[in-house]
């Protein structure tokens, strides 16, 4: 992760692999599930590798024993010919019909060859698909075991970006890439092995350009993998460019920041260009590079072997090399190369590929620090009394945001926070259905510690309604029934009756189908948080937890929604974050913090009566109140 002007970009597609031997066994625990695909994409990659082998050795084969027949003790070039094609031909007909022959079979290879190779990609692309499926569904569900804290501490884009980015990278990995390499690497192997078997001396001749290939693909590949690495941080830039931009297009126009904001972009936008021009450079220099050495290496093999033929070399034996061979080295040495020049290309996506799914790993490694404990139990129908009892809460380790907290609600109480910002109210509400732990102390709801029970249990009674309500790409039903999933048509239509959403429901295009845009655009914020209210009311929750959810409306819909929050807190156990300190006169209890403290408590009378800072907080609302109207 790079920092650049500010912004957090993450380095993804040509990073190394730092621990391959680990994070390949860490694949191999989702791959084993599909080790009969392994084994079938195995066998055809042998096949086909085979295959690629034989059309060499059969060209040698025809050229020898058929087109410039040889004695028939030379004529065993393949070492899987039939005997009948060794027979030395005495009439056109017969050197004919085994050239014919030979055809046949060198098409049967190729056929066989494109099967093969086929067969292996679908192969490997279904077993790569489906471990693409299982990282998928444990990438999401991490996601959502990690609580709140891992999200204060990162942001939600990046985790996204990364998870996306990588699982990308491992489908071309998967799809493609990995099993053209190791179908490149069988292929190369075997046929050196089989030029080393034929003639060693003419081999060795004929395969001294590889190792000039392979420091060259090293060299072009490095440069690429910085050259991409470049291009990636430059593609964030522009991504977060453009994002920023469009998010803040309000804000551009209101202060005429238009061309300003063009200008920075088309920087951006340039230093991109420039990146990936010169990735660009140095990969399509590769191919023709190698491409060019495959080129002296066919003209070392022709050199090398016309002038054995002619016994012009005394290391390699005149009757070691025959015309046949020589075609069947050209053919090799063809064979060789194409390979290398796919691994060559191919490599650094691999490597990506690997690295990908190491940053996958390192994400699902990390660790979920709200979790139930072994024996959690079932948290019973819950009453509603609740005791903070000398609560120490720290979001960084050594930094409290709450310091000894203790306070105590009775069943169906309903209790406010209020201070300034930073005081420790949110952090307060977060303990009770646990999005975060306590460091020190206990939170209590009925006697039991809510670290004792199971976290599903407790969340399912308590019903939150914040001041960003957060509505679902879905219909107006789907986002209400979200409180309850098993919840009737006539249930949700109930719970919108109930908090007063019916009426301006039911006004919308299609009604309770009419579905919402991205996080309910089209809907004023009062509209949104009757929803949320009314998604609540269906839940029907035991403790009801309001944070600050009526700050950002105006005061026509704020007594719409005070209304309806009359309703739903009758009876239930209640803790209200107030901004506007008029909307909590009715608290049993009023709870002033400051510094993660709890500096004052009591009634909103009494606490007015004792003129502390509560009584200041009040007034200093009241004063701006009287000079706005």
């Amino acid at each position: 992760m790079f920092m650049d002007g500010g912004r957090r970009v993450l380095d993804q597609e040509t990073a190394k692999p730092q621990k391959l031997g680990a994070t390949l066994l860490r694949f191999w625990q989702y791959f084993r599930h599909y080790w009969l695909g392994l084994i079938a994409v195995l066998v055809f990659v042998g096949t086909a590798a085979w295959g690629s082998i034989m059309l060499p050795e059969l060209i040698g084969e025809a050229v020898d024993c058929y087109i410039f027949p040889q004695d028939p003790a030379a004529c065993q070039f393949t070492t899987v010919q039939a005997a009948w094609l060794v027979n030395a031909p005495e009439s056109f007909g017969e050197r004919l019909a085994g050239v014919g022959t030979l055809t046949l079979a060198l098409l049967g290879v190729i056929v066989l060859n494109a099967v093969m190779t086929g067969l292996a990609f679908h192969t490997m692309r279904w077993c790569g698909q489906n471990v693409i499926r299982a990282l998928q569904r444990d990438l999401f569900a991490h996601i959502h075991r990690l609580s709140l804290g891992f999200y204060s501490r990162n942001e939600a884009g990046d985790v996204m970006s990364r998870v996306t980015n990588d699982i990308d990278t491992l489908q071309q990995t998967f799809s493609f890439a990995l099993l053209q390499v190791l179908l490149g690497t069988v292929t190369v192997t075997w046929v050196v092995v089989r030029m080393l078997q034929t003639n060693v001396p003419y081999a060795l001749l004929s395969l001294s350009i590889l190792p000039v290939m392979m420091l060259t693909t090293s060299y072009f590949s490095s440069q690429a993998r910085k050259a991409f690495r470049r291009a990636r941080r430059e593609i964030g830039n522009v991504n977060a460019d453009l994002q920023e931009n469009i998010a803040g297009a309000r804000e551009l126009q209101a202060f005429n920041r238009e061309e300003e904001a063009i200008a920075n972009f088309q920087q951006a936008n340039d230093a991109n260009r420039r990146a990936n021009v010169q990735a660009a450079l140095f990969t399509s220099a590769l191919s023709p590079v190698l491409e060019a050495l495959g080129y002296v290496s066919l003209g070392i093999v022709v050199v090398i072997g016309g002038l054995a033929l002619l016994g012009e070399i005394s290391f390699i034996a005149p009757d070691s090399v025959t015309i046949g061979i020589v075609f069947a080295f050209i053919v090799f040495v063809q064979r060789a190369v194409q390979p290398i020049q796919q691994i060559a290309l191919l490599w650094t996506n691999v490597q990506s590929g690997i690295a990908g799914g190491e940053r996958i790993f390192s994400f699902l490694d990390t660790p979920v620090d709200i979790t139930d404990k072994p024996n959690a139990i079932t948290m019973p129908p819950i009453r509603g009394d609740v005791v903070f009892d000398n609560v120490r809460a720290e979001y960084v380790a050594g930094e409290p945001v709450l310091k000894d907290v203790s306070f105590e609600v009775k069943a169906g109480q309903m209790v406010a926070f209020v201070g300034p910002t930073g005081a420790g109210k949110t952090s307060v509400i977060n303990l009770i259905p646990r999005f975060y732990d306590v460091t020190q102390g206990a939170v209590r709801i009925d006697g039991y510690d809510v670290r004792d029970v199971t976290r599903a249990s407790l969340r399912s009674q308590i019903g939150i309604v914040l001041q960003d309500t957060f509505l679902f790409s879905a219909s107006v039903m789907d986002n209400i029934r979200y409180g309850r999933i098993d919840a009737t048509d006539e249930e949700v239509i109930a719970a919108a009756q109930m908090v007063a959403a019916h009426d301006f429901i039911m006004r919308l295009p299609n009604g309770y189908q009419t579905i919402l845009g991205e996080r309910g655009s089209g809907l004023s914020q009062g509209q949104r948080q009757l929803i949320a209210i009314a998604r609540v009311a269906l839940m029907n929750p035991n403790i009801l937890i309001l944070d600050e959810a009526t700050s950002s409306v105006d005061t026509r819909t704020e007594r719409v929604i005070q209304a309806a929050f009359e309703k739903l807190l009758a009876g239930r156990t209640s803790f209200v974050i107030a901004h506007r300190l008029s909307t909590i006169r009715n608290a049993d209890q009023v709870f002033m913090l400051k510094a993660g403290e709890i500096v004052e408590s009591g009634t909103h009378e009494t606490l007015l009566a004792k003129r502390g800072q509560y009584y200041s907080l009040y007034m200093s609302q009241f004063s701006e109140t009287v000079v706005q109207v």
